[in-house]
């Protein structure tokens, strides 16, 4: 949530920000600052009202004590009216804080100077490519032919205990995600991420938190009866750990990893595009973030694509990394980097991980600071990525290392499989 003193400071830039997402927010930005003096002119009343009563009060106690009934009833009178006065001035003040907050959760993170204006994915900016994407041979096939053919993966029996999306891994399929999953966390504690393991299922004041709700509660699974959610990524309960805290600045910055399966509704989502392993309900994920000093997040994020970088080197997979135009940047982020395989079978790149820099704007809802060196309390900058999100990795792995023989395991993953053939 961007915070009303910089949206008042900065509403110019605020507003052309804004305009690289396609929105012309400046309609909302003028309701903010509106909305906010009226906050600060009812708080100004309420102040000044609490403290006329106060004197009041303190002036009646006194003309009891010098006998001076009369003149002390008729104050009482009017003090009665400035409690009703307090009371209705309190009303509107909360009023007019919901609305102000209401407004400021429908506003997205203004995008970094460096974020290339544009309207979809088409837009995007390529930055880096590695890796030789391989020639195979005549008759090779796509993901999901290849799951079928070694029965490692079965997508009709997903659909058969619960729905398109939630595919079932058998034998060496599953040792194989098994495998990335240890070997990607394996990877993260060894560049200094802790390792957590943390609850599946998050509460409202968590989605708020990490800004899943209220722009994305339609693409997330609720649990009405106790009004849970089931996460779509570990990146909310793992940075919710942080929540209403205040760190000590030498502390920082605090980096985490964490395995979970996500649950996207993914609703809307059909076609050809989205077959197989290419889009889940449920999915496996390994996440990396990291809370910051301002100073330092963007050092920390050109660490991350770094540490993303190598390991797709040596899985020896070619990818890509695209710098989000505005119109595909996430709601929440300033700036944002996608990794894409290149899926041979397929002809087409596949994200596989996004490294993004939330600057103070989960913060804030976050409620989460620091204590600087002059003593004062600021916001930390948040940060996530995917490092990285198995199943477009597995597509990758499954379609690039195909042979007629079978499908080979990249090396780097043997000593996590046992094997290095699947046939």
């Amino acid at each position: 949530m961007l915070q009303v003193a910089f949206i008042r400071e900065n509403k110019e830039a605020v507003i052309n920000g804004l305009a690289k997402r396609n929105i012309d927010a400046t309609e909302m930005i003028n309701d903010v600052i509106t909305l906010d003096e009226d906050r600060r002119n009812l708080q100004t009343q309420l102040d000044n009202t609490k403290a006329e009563s106060n004197a009041l009060s303190k002036e009646i106690g006194n003309l009891f004590k010098s006998g001076e009934v009369q003149k002390a009833n008729v104050l009482k009178e009017k003090t009665t009216q400035l409690k009703d006065t307090v009371k209705a001035l309190e009303q509107e003040l909360s009023e007019k804080a919901d609305a102000l907050n209401e407004l400021l959760y429908k506003i997205p993170n203004v995008p970094n100077k460096i974020v290339p204006s544009g309207n979809t994915d088409e837009d995007n900016e390529e930055v880096y490519r590695e890796g030789d994407i391989p020639t195979l041979f005549e008759g090779a096939l796509p993901h999901w032919e290849i799951a079928k053919k070694y029965d490692i993966i079965d997508f009709e029996l997903g659909n058969k205990i619960t729905g398109a999306g939630f595919p079932v891994y058998k034998g060496k399929g599953a040792k194989l995600q098994r495998a990335l999953i240890t070997y990607f966390l394996d990877k993260n504690t060894e560049a200094g991420y802790t390792e957590m393991q943390v609850p599946h299922l998050v509460n409202e004041a968590s989605g708020f938190g990490t800004g899943q709700l209220p722009d994305k509660e339609g693409q997330m699974y609720h649990v009405t009866a106790d009004n849970l959610y089931l996460i779509p990524t570990a990146e909310v309960p793992a940075t919710n750990i942080f929540r209403d805290t205040i760190q000590n600045e030498d502390e920082l910055p605090k980096a985490i990893t964490g395995y979970t399966p996500c649950f996207r509704r993914e609703a809307g989502s059909y076609g050809a595009h989205v077959r197989g392993l290419n889009r889940l309900h449920q999915f496996d994920k390994v996440e990396i973030l990291r809370v910051e000093h301002p100073d330092k997040s963007y050092e920390a994020l050109d660490s991350m694509v770094e540490h993303v970088k190598g390991i797709l080197k040596e899985l020896k997979l070619p990818y890509r990394i695209l710098r989000l135009c505005g119109g595909d940047l996430g709601f929440t982020s300033a700036l944002t980097y996608d990794f894409e395989v290149f899926s041979t079978a397929q002809d087409r790149w596949l994200e596989i991980s996004s490294v993004s820099n939330f600057e103070t704007f989960q913060a804030n809802r976050l409620k989460l600071r620091f204590k600087n060196s002059d003593g004062k309390n600021e916001l930390c900058h948040t940060l996530n990525g995917s490092s990285l999100a198995l199943p477009r990795v597995l597509a990758g792995i499954l379609e690039n290392y195909q042979t007629k023989d079978g499908i080979k395991i990249p090396n780097v993953l043997v000593p996590y499989t046992g094997f290095d053939m699947i046939s």
